[in-house]
């Protein structure tokens, strides 16, 4: 009587590797059209924490692909066609439902004008970031769209916050920030990626305890670290820019003293 073939797989190691980050995004993608629901039936706060789950995954799912080298074309089309979903849609709807609908069709017009902006950026995206690996890809053009989704929220966090040091006029400033990102998003100011971060060995575990010490402070203060993230991100955004164009001089200067050299010899 022959034996069962032990080593039948239905489904490849390659494939699965494949898969995995995959079934990751579009739980990520589920979870932020669950935001839009949350929204709908006026629980804003659940809404909020549907869209940093999803901005979690999101930042998981490329890092998992490329630690189990499971990345895939379908898999970086995917990604970039969920997060207009997650970080763009969602969220125009649930500060539409919050404070935009009361601007009538102005309000709609803005959140139109966001949800294209955010397609825009991930378009580029898509088209450059196949390019030869350099000191450049450290840095993203514009602000990417899981930022952009949680800082047009920032108002709506706010208000659910316990730091309520001033006096906001929503009316004015909510627009006014929908406009501001949507700028940010397809403007080309450099912004760090944070996608190729060296740790020494001796650091590791101080940033492994300030990751923990991060997520402890979002879990028991949830929206007063959101509103503190949000306000130091944007803080570091002319930084990443200084350090873009510090970094561009010397690759430069680098370049024109080569050739230099070469034009000599």
């Amino acid at each position: 009587m022959e034996q069962p073939n032990k080593n039948i797989k239905l489904v490849s190691d390659k494939k699965t590797r494949v898969i995995l980050p995959n079934i990751f995004t579009l739980v990520g993608v589920c979870i932020g059209l669950s935001s839009i629901k949350f929204a709908f039936d006026d629980k804003f706060a659940l809404s909020i924490i549907a869209i940093i789950v999803a901005a979690i995954i999101d930042g998981l799912d490329g890092r998992i692909a490329r630690l189990i080298k499971g990345t895939s074309k379908v898999g970086k089309e995917l990604d970039s066609l969920t997060d207009v979903i997650s970080f763009g849609v969602a969220p125009a709807f649930i500060m539409y439902f919050w404070k935009l609908n009361e601007l009538g069709r102005v309000g709609w017009l803005i959140c139109l004008v966001y949800v294209i902006c955010v397609t825009l950026r991930l378009a580029r995206y898509n088209i450059t970031s196949g390019n030869e690996p350099s000191w450049r890809d450290n840095f993203f053009e514009g602000i990417p769209s899981p930022a952009g989704g949680v800082l047009v929220l920032m108002p709506l966090i706010y208000s659910l916050s316990d730091i309520q040091i001033v006096s906001i006029n929503y009316e004015i400033f909510v627009p006014s920030l929908f406009v501001i990102i949507s700028i940010l998003l397809i403007s080309k100011i450099p912004t760090y990626a944070m996608k190729k971060i060296s740790v020494p060995r001796s650091m590791t575990i101080f940033l492994l305890l300030g990751i923990i010490l991060y997520f402890g402070l979002i879990l028991i203060y949830t929206f007063n670290a959101i509103i503190l993230s949000g306000l130091l991100y944007l803080i570091v955004i002319p930084i990443s820019y200084l350090h873009y164009r510090s970094l561009s001089k010397k690759y430069n200067e680098k370049i024109l003293d080569y050739d230099e050299h070469e034009d000599i010899l």
